[in-house]
């Protein structure tokens, strides 16, 4: 037997069971963890993951191009699983641009180029050369 509630104040939910061995009820709470992604930035100081961020970036890199807004969220929830997945406190922003740059190649290779351009420092036509080569 298993009866459920929520607890508001405490953002949990309550159960009280029913032990199959000895027959006494008991009580659990049961909690959502948070997870809480630090990204460490190239001078090495940290600030907190922000999928806003992230979709800013890659909304940046579409602009113009044939990509709908559901594709883009769809993008930044991939890549926060991602970070996530790599169950880790911290990640750097190479990690975070990485993924995204995985994610836009298969998309569309204009909005890929944008964002690697600004991701990696183009500095010069050469470099645009250089990664349309490696792709």
């Amino acid at each position: 037997m298993l009866e459920s509630r929520t607890v508001e104040d405490e953002g949990a939910v309550r159960r009280r069971r029913l032990c199959t061995n000895c027959n006494k009820r008991f009580t659990t709470y049961e909690r959502v963890k948070q997870s809480f992604l630090w990204v460490v930035k190239k001078d090495g100081s940290r600030e907190p993951f922000e999928k806003e961020k992230v979709k800013r970036g890659v909304l940046r890199a579409i602009e113009k191009r044939p990509v709908s807004l559901d594709l883009v969220n769809d993008v930044v929830d991939r890549v926060e699983r991602e970070m996530l997945r790599k169950d880790k406190e911290e990640v750097s922003t190479k990690a975070i641009g990485s993924a995204i740059l995985r994610k836009l190649k298969k998309i569309d290779k204009v909005a890929w180029l944008r964002f690697a351009s600004v991701y990696m420092e183009f500095e010069e036509l050469g470099d645009f050369e250089k990664a349309i080569d490696k792709k």
